[in-house]
């Protein structure tokens, strides 16, 4: 895959959700997502989602608050 192809969101307690890296290539994605997995605000349950999608849309990695890295699943990553 080539560069720029992928976003990071982050989701909150109350709803909202805020994309902190738009178009990057995926170890900018990976980084980025692995920072706001361990952020505070994900430690005492702020933030409650942290997902990487791809150019066409599709969720490409998600953790969720209390569960940890959902998606994908365990022993499909790489």
């Amino acid at each position: 895959m080539s560069q720029g192809e992928y976003s990071v969101c982050q989701f909150f307690e109350d709803g909202s959700h805020e994309y902190v890296q738009r178009y990057v290539s995926v170890q900018e994605a990976v980084e980025a997502a692995e920072h706001y997995c361990h952020s505070v605000a994900a430690q005492m349950g702020i933030t409650q989602r942290v997902i990487i999608t791809d150019n066409g849309d599709c969720i490409t990695f998600e953790w969720k608050y209390g569960k940890g890295v959902i998606f994908p699943p365990k022993g499909e990553d790489k």
